[in-house]
């Protein structure tokens, strides 16, 4: 496959909020296509095409498999980190109702949003955006705590209507 055939492949496989849910729950650590299926409340069946998918694009990895608890061997699979490096045009949408996903069985208590409204001309957006951008990345670059608590962050910048 061509550069361009594997970034196109890269953007479909970001293209679905299920897919990008499947990342977010292998994340932190591994997880099996049957737990990443019960985390979602889906079909193990119709989680592994989205599972391999991510395998096939670099966005989902298989670890050393292991025994189930019935001795079936199973593959966990750990996000590599790549989405966060991949370009999709027009992936607003996509993130937006994944992110209403992940919160809808969360209380309004549970979330912290903060709103602000500015007035900037295009080199000032341009540099709060970029300086937001390498907030983030840093963040991205550091390793987990292991006495840490997974939180999810969504940053939305948009015109006023």
């Amino acid at each position: 496959m061509t550069d361009d055939g594997d970034q196109n492949a890269r953007a479909r496989a970001l293209a679905s909020p299920l897919r990008m849910r499947i990342l977010r729950i292998c994340l932190h650590e591994p997880h099996t296509n049957k737990e990443i299926a019960a985390a979602l409340n889906l079909n193990p069946g119709s989680t592994l095409h989205h599972v391999r998918t991510l395998v096939d694009t670099g966005f989902l990895q298989a670890e050393e498999p292991r025994r189930g608890r019935r001795g079936a061997r199973e593959v966990p699979y750990l996000a590599t980190k790549r989405s966060w490096t991949t370009h999709v045009p027009g992936i607003s949408g996509v993130l937006i109702e994944t992110f209403l996903q992940e919160i809808a069985p969360l209380a309004p208590d549970d979330i912290r949003v903060s709103r602000l409204g500015l007035k900037l001309n295009d080199v000032h957006r341009e540099e709060l955006e970029t300086r937001f951008h390498n907030l983030l990345q840093e963040y991205v670059d550091r390793p987990d705590d292991p006495d840490g608590t997974a939180i999810s962050i969504m940053l939305a910048i948009h015109p006023e209507a």
